[in-house]
Order: C-alpha cells, then structure tokens, then sequence
C-alpha cells in the first residue's frame, strides 16, 4: 500500500511539475519572461514542500492548484482580435459576397515583391464564376525541414487568372514566427487571399533564403472544386467577423485545409501527413488525386517550379512558366 501511496504522489507531482511548465510558457509568450520565471519560482517551492512537508495538508488546502487555478482563469479570458497592428502583408482580411455562381473576394492581395522588406503594396477586388474554374493546385514550400511545408492552394480560371489561399499566422508589426509560440496564443489565424505573382513569387523569388516550392495539379471534379472553394470563402468570412488563434497543431496550414476537404467529404480519413505535411507529395499519389497521366516517375521533381521562378523574364507570365513542363 505504501508503494502505491508514493506512486500515486510521484504521479501527481509530475503532473503539476507539467501544469506549471506549460502555465509558465503561456506567461512567457503573453506578458514576459519575468511572470514566467516568478510562477517557476512559486511552483518548485510548492511543488518542494509538497514532497518534504505536509504533503496531504497542501494539496487538499489547493495551495498546489490555486496559482495553476488564476493562470487557468486568466488564459481562458484572452481574446483575438482583428484589431492591431499588423504587418502590412496581413493589414487586411480577405472577405466574400455571392451571387450565384459568381464569388467577389475582396482584399485579394498583389504585392509586388523585390525582397521581403522591399514590396509595393496593392490591394483588389476580383470576381470568380466558380462554373469557369477548370483547376486547383496544391504549393508545397519548403524552408529546409524535409518533414514541415507551407500548403497553399490555387484556384484557375478560364481566362488564365489564378486565386491562391493561404493559411498563415497574422503577425503584428515586427513579429515572427514561433513555433512554441504558436502554441500560446501568441497569433492569430490568417486566411490569405491572393494572386501566385505575390503569394508563390514571394517565396520563390523574394524571400532570403529563397524556398523550395513544387505545384502539384490535382484532379478532382468540378462540384469537388468548387466546394473547397466555397469552404475557403465561408472561413474568410467567419475570420474577418470573429478572429480565432492559429495552433502549430490544432489550426495550422494543412489541419485547416484538412476540416474544410471534411466539410464536403466527410469519408476523407486521417493522415499523419496532414501535420507532417512535408510527406503530402506521397499521400497524392498513394490517393491518386494527381492530375499527371502515368507513368508518373519522379512526381517531385517535375512539381518544382523555383528553379523555372528564378529564371523568368520580364513580360512573361508567372503563372505559365512555373506550369512549362
């Protein structure tokens, strides 16, 4: 009995070691690494006169709980907001409206883009008759980790106009990217709208280091296609009336773009590489969604588009030349 008694406290003590690790991290990423390091402090003393004094008499009074119990109250009390300030590539929220077949996204994004600090900024309004769209891409890019892509999906059109929706983190002015961070509602949820001359030319072109990225045409049908299409713009919507916070794990690129296939296709089961999305090459063609006929041969290769990006000339356009096979 006695065994047990001490491996059930063992146990609990390890919990609140965790509590007031995590709990210590949040005040960190929110307020500063004084609070951090003072709710530290404050647990391993508790934590410590727990094991050496009067265990049962603290944890029973909550002494233990009560600082875990106020971090609780006061994390679950932060709100997001679409009310900071932004960097300017994520000033604006993309919105819809709809009539019809025809979908207006407004706050579509056109950047040009010299460097990633050196960038004109444009902002428009463009229109899609979702019974002309007769494509959708999926961009992988790639900024050194094998296993972690950025996933961005493009929409075509007949006329040759692409839309590209991207699922990022709304970073304010001087901010960037964590992944712990974003673990601790350091960010808010973004959904990009904009054209491939911006949102694929930024990171094939502009950005230090330039990354990999690779386009893969997906075969799908039309009422498929256009029901990812109108998940995005329902999203875009809900965002730009009720900001919600991106997770590295819960709400990030791909496990977006993995609720919105399940909004329409309900038998659409997990996949590891939905989080580790640097593996969604495979998943493609293991689900046979690619557009390519067989033999498909190295499906990576022939989906790299930078080394085409970097090497485009003036009057040409972007998007034909990363599609030249």
């Amino acid at each position: 009995m006695k065994f047990l008694k001490f491996s059930l406290i063992g146990l609990l003590i390890l919990a609140l070691a965790v509590a007031y690790l995590l709990a210590s991290m949040a005040l960190k990423f929110q307020v500063g690494m004084g609070p951090a390091i003072l709710l530290s402090v404050l647990g391993i003393a508790l934590l410590v006169a727990a094991l050496v004094t009067h265990t049962q008499r603290l944890l029973s009074t909550g002494a233990v709980l009560l600082p875990l119990v106020a971090t609780l109250i006061w994390w679950n009390g932060i709100a997001p907001s679409n009310d900071r300030i932004w960097a300017p590539e994520l000033a604006r929220s993309v919105s819809a409206d709809i009539s019809g077949s025809v979908v207006t996204l407004h706050n579509v994004r056109d950047f040009t883009w010299r460097s990633q600090t050196d960038f004109d900024e444009n902002w428009e309004t463009h229109s899609y008759d979702l019974k002309k769209m007769n494509s959708l891409d999926v961009a992988l890019s790639y900024w050194g980790i094998d296993k972690i892509a950025h996933v961005l999906i493009s929409f075509g059109f007949e006329d040759g106009e692409h839309v590209v929706f991207s699922v990022e983190i709304r970073k304010e002015l001087g901010e960037s990217f964590s992944e712990l961070g974003g673990l601790f509602k350091q960010f808010e949820l973004s959904l990009i709208a904009a054209t491939e001359d911006d949102i694929l030319f930024l990171r094939t072109n502009a950005r230090d280091p330039r990354e990999d990225v690779y386009l893969y045409p997906i075969n799908v049908s039309p009422p498929a296609r256009e029901a990812l299409f109108m998940s995005y713009v329902q999203l875009a919507n809900q965002l730009a009336e009720e900001p919600y916070w991106y997770n590295t794990i819960t709400a990030n690129c791909t496990s977006v773009i993995y609720r919105l296939v399940r909004s329409f296709n309900p038998d659409l089961g997990f996949d590891p590489r939905f989080i580790l999305s640097g593996g969604l090459p495979e998943f493609l063609v293991e689900e046979g969604m690619l557009a390519w006929e067989e033999p498909l041969g190295d499906y990576r290769t022939r989906a790299t588009i930078s080394a085409k990006a970097q090497a485009i000339q003036p009057g040409e356009s972007y998007s034909d030349v990363i599609r030249t096979e």
